[in-house]
């Protein structure tokens, strides 16, 4: 047994460590890319196949809720077929299903590939995650989850910016086919240089059914609950009652069974470890406001300053050029700053970040947007590698592939959430806000009568009868009226993403001290 543990320890992979990093994190890169890659092209895609808007936001959601439930489940994929192979035909069947889904001809066509996508594609992230941990000793994971941080934290911001041009340049079909090439390379590159460790090792269990059911059912409502909330009204709908009630009661006896089970899908035990729980709620939020603001940056450019996908989209651009910059720099700082005051600082930074973004006006230029979304980005350069390294430190290595799934599951399913809440968010007070300022939109408010006055002179001097001038007076102050409205929703939703930041900073101090940013040396 000893022998064995001594064969174990000694174990290193036979291709070069950086080399699978690369291999296994360009597959995790092409799933977290499909989040938001399809965003900018939704509007083309309804067209194209002769449906509403509505109706083609389901090519989104029924990948998030696949991806979700499989986020979870996947490290028992990894034991029933060996985590190689799992990863191989997760890599395979996401390229297929990218494939078809450029193939679609009609909505229903799209969504059922988009599923397909989702399922393969949820266990790209775990997987690779769980490789890396194997792979690397833990006093060089810090440098290999920067690598990591590069891929999770830019593809979603280059999502909006390639979607956007492939949109604008090509056809909305070739935000899937862009897929393929970079599928196959993987492919090639894990079959080649990626070996399972004498550790991780294929298990034959039994099929829990029940697990997988519970987890797919509570996952699955509450995904469909949160991105058809605002189109159906909310609780005013029995159907978003129903995913509601379906998914609490769903998650919650998910939770019990694991917990009681014999062989459960996912060993909850991980938990127990203080590090690992506090990291993974301290991701969780990350994941959350990366998303949000990924997805509602692009979308003020378009919807209120009027920029084409692919402006908006370059918008983020720069963003991610800083992150690449600053995260060799956090990984030197986190040999002498202690992990739990780096992550600390970078939810204040967040914090910070959101508080000055919310001073959107409608002259708000291209120039203060990049700069505003690279004040935020920064922040997620202290926030990744430092919450990925201290929330393995002293987590047992058997526990490496559930631990990769739940902490990857966190991230992309609070991040998908997060999707959903925020649209639907800037819509609710762009409601509540134009509510309040139609108080003032009446005859009886000097302010109206002096605007469309002053508005109708300046019309009239460029020509225009008194009639033409009068109407359009009113058009503008209509635009005028919609777009202020707009920009003080967006203004509020900074604010409000930016308090959840300044809260999460007490709990960063839950995390025990760890000495060093590999953990090699322990944890108190």
């Amino acid at each position: 047994m000893s022998g064995s543990a001594d064969h174990d320890a000694e174990w290193k992979p036979k291709a070069n460590p950086w080399l699978i990093a690369v291999v296994v994190t360009l597959g995790a890169f092409m799933e977290v890319l499909d989040t938001t890659i399809i965003n900018v092209a939704l509007p083309h895609i309804s067209g194209a196949l002769g449906s509403s808007y509505d109706d083609a936001t389901w090519a989104l959601t029924s990948y998030l809720v696949a991806n979700g439930i499989v986020l979870t489940i996947s490290a028992w994929f990894g034991k029933l077929l060996g985590r190689k192979r799992y990863f191989l035909i997760c890599i395979a069947m996401f390229t297929v299903s990218s494939f078809l889904c450029g193939l679609s001809t009609s909505l229903p066509m799209l969504i059922v590939f988009r599923l397909m996508q989702g399922f393969f594609g949820g266990g790209l992230q775990p997987n690779q995650q769980s490789i890396i941990l194997d792979t690397f000793p833990p006093h060089l994971r810090g440098a290999a989850f920067g690598l990591t941080a590069i891929a999770t934290i830019v593809a979603p911001i280059l999502g909006p910016l390639l979607g956007g041009y492939l949109v604008d340049n090509y056809s909305w079909r070739w935000i899937f086919y862009v897929n393929v090439p970079f599928g196959i390379l993987t492919l090639i590159g894990v079959s080649t240089l990626v070996e399972d460790p004498p550790w991780v090792k294929q298990e034959r269990t039994k099929i829990d059914v029940v697990g997988i059911g519970l987890i797919s059912l509570g996952l699955g409502c509450l995904e469909i609950m949160c991105d058809r909330g605002e189109d159906d009204d909310w609780f005013g709908s029995n159907f978003i009652i129903v995913m509601a009630v379906l998914g609490i009661g769903g998650t919650l006896a998910a939770i019990l069974w694991l917990l009681k089970t014999k062989n459960p899908l996912l060993d909850l035990s991980i938990f127990k470890d203080r590090n690992f729980a506090v990291g993974t709620f301290l991701m969780a939020m990350v994941g959350g406001l990366l998303y949000a603001s990924a997805i509602i940056v692009p979308q003020f450019a378009q919807q209120v300053l009027g920029y084409t996908a692919t402006i908006s989209g370059e918008v983020l651009a720069p963003g991610g050029v800083i992150i690449i910059c600053l995260i060799p720099l956090v990984g030197r700082l986190m040999g002498k700053v202690q992990l739990r005051n780096l992550i600390a600082f970078g939810f204040f930074l967040m914090g910070c970040s959101m508080f000055y973004s919310a001073q959107l006006v409608p002259t708000t230029s291209y120039t203060h947007l990049v700069e505003y979304r690279i004040f935020q980005t920064s922040a997620l350069a202290f926030l990744f590698v430092p919450i990925s390294t201290v929330a393995y430190a002293t987590l047992p290595r058997r526990l490496n592939s559930d631990a990769s799934a739940m902490f990857s599951m966190s991230r992309n399913y609070v991040g998908s959430l997060a999707i959903s809440l925020a649209t639907s968010a800037v819509l609710e007070t762009r409601q509540q806000r134009q509510s309040l300022l139609t108080h003032w939109m009446t005859p009886y408010a000097q302010g109206f009568n002096d605007y469309l006055d002053g508005v109708r002179r300046t019309a009239m001097e460029y020509g225009m009868t008194s009639p033409v001038a009068d109407q359009y007076a009113r058009h503008n102050l209509y635009q005028t009226f919609t777009q202020q409205a707009s920009m003080l929703a967006y203004n509020q939703f900074f604010m409000e993403i930016g308090i959840i930041a300044f809260c999460v900073v007490p709990i960063c101090f839950l995390l025990s001290y760890v000495k060093r940013s590999g953990g090699g040396e322990g944890a108190h």
